[in-house]
């Protein structure tokens, strides 16, 4: 039978006997009359799909969603409904579950799930404008991941970072994402009008604001390098123009170019790739795993060993969800034993 053949085909990798699941393929299918199933009726016209899709990307910027969110619905779902291969308002669950089918072999299952949540938006809107009867993605379940638990740093990695940092600036750097837990991406958005003393209005995902603040280590490290800024930028972390080679600078003058207001762009902040950059340099000097987001953990993890409630830490760090903000924590079975001890008597 030329079903079973493929099904042989496309699973060989995955089972020992191959013969035996051919045969038991036979006898199942025995009783069964299968035809190949005709698509000819569904003629797929991409236009129709671009149509709809901009309808949707309409919507959600009217909603509110950030112009980076904008971008991935609007390069995901058309790439997705090509796969398919079908016009969106005829696509099934069925059409779905195989596109995922296909996806988990060519991609991670965090991308896959990234796609699919896409797919999931799309068709809710779809639906809920009554374009399309039902929603084929309301019984399509996330792909289950294994849940791996991410390190934050240890005191002593913290320790020797810090005393190899040279510049005022990296220093700020520093200190500011340790204090406050933010994304690199917010970090580089600060503006010297949103600091006030010790707390700083950071601009979140999905242009939400919220307050942090900082530690005495920050506030030092803070009060230093606008103490050696001579440019006019409102940015805290104003960029590079374009235009300035480091390399042809004194040695001496490569990583403290920024005190030179003629090398200064005043009208755009730092990119968050020139931070994460500087991260990553610092712990392969050091032979330590260093990243911005590692950062963005060990503030939450330290705070929840001081004993700050998982509520505030979720606040802090911007989270809707507590569940996500248990992601991010680094706690060890001692820090539970230590736990039980301070608090259940």
């Amino acid at each position: 039978m030329e079903l079973i053949d493929e099904i042989m085909v496309n699973i060989e990798d995955y089972v020992t006997d191959s013969m035996a699941v051919s045969n038991c393929l036979y006898i199942i299918l025995e009783g069964y009359d299968i035809q190949k199933k005709s698509t000819e009726l569904a003629e797929y016209k991409p236009e129709d799909n671009i149509y709809l899709v901009k309808k949707f990307l309409v919507a959600k910027k009217i909603k509110g969603c950030t112009d980076k969110t904008l971008r991935f619905y609007g390069n995901e779902i058309p790439k997705a409904l090509d796969s398919i291969g079908k016009p969106a308002i005829d696509i099934t669950a069925d059409d779905i579950r195989l596109w995922i089918a296909y996806r988990m072999r060519e991609v991670s299952l965090t991308t896959c799930n990234n796609e699919l949540r896409c797919l999931r938006s799309f068709f809710a809107f779809l639906n809920a404008e009554g374009l399309i009867p039902k929603n084929p993605t309301v019984n399509i379940n996330t792909i289950k991941q294994p849940k791996t638990q991410k390190e934050a740093f240890l005191d002593s990695e913290i320790v020797r970072m810090r005393d190899h940092l040279t510049t005022t600036r990296d220093k700020c750097i520093f200190e500011m994402l340790i204090s406050t837990g933010c994304r690199v991406s917010e970090l580089v958005q600060i503006k010297l009008s949103d600091i006030e003393d010790d707390k700083i209005t950071v601009h979140g995902k999905g242009n939400k604001d919220r307050i942090v603040y900082l530690n005495a280590a920050a506030q030092y490290a803070l009060h230093n390098y606008q103490n050696e800024r001579k440019d006019v930028s409102e940015w805290l972390f104003p960029k590079k123009k374009e235009d300035v080679n480091l390399k042809q600078l004194r040695r001496k003058n490569i990583e403290n170019w920024w005190q030179n207001p003629k090398y200064i762009d005043v009208d755009n902040h730092m990119d968050k790739g020139t931070v994460e950059h500087r991260i990553r340099i610092l712990g392969r000097k050091l032979d330590i795993k260093a990243y911005p987001h590692k950062f963005r953990r060990t503030c939450a993890t330290n705070a929840l060993r001081a004993g700050m409630p998982i509520e505030m830490v979720s606040k802090m760090l911007g989270h809707e969800q507590i569940g996500t903000t248990q992601i991010y924590l680094d706690l060890k079975e001692d820090d539970l034993k230590m736990m039980h001890q301070k608090y259940v008597r």
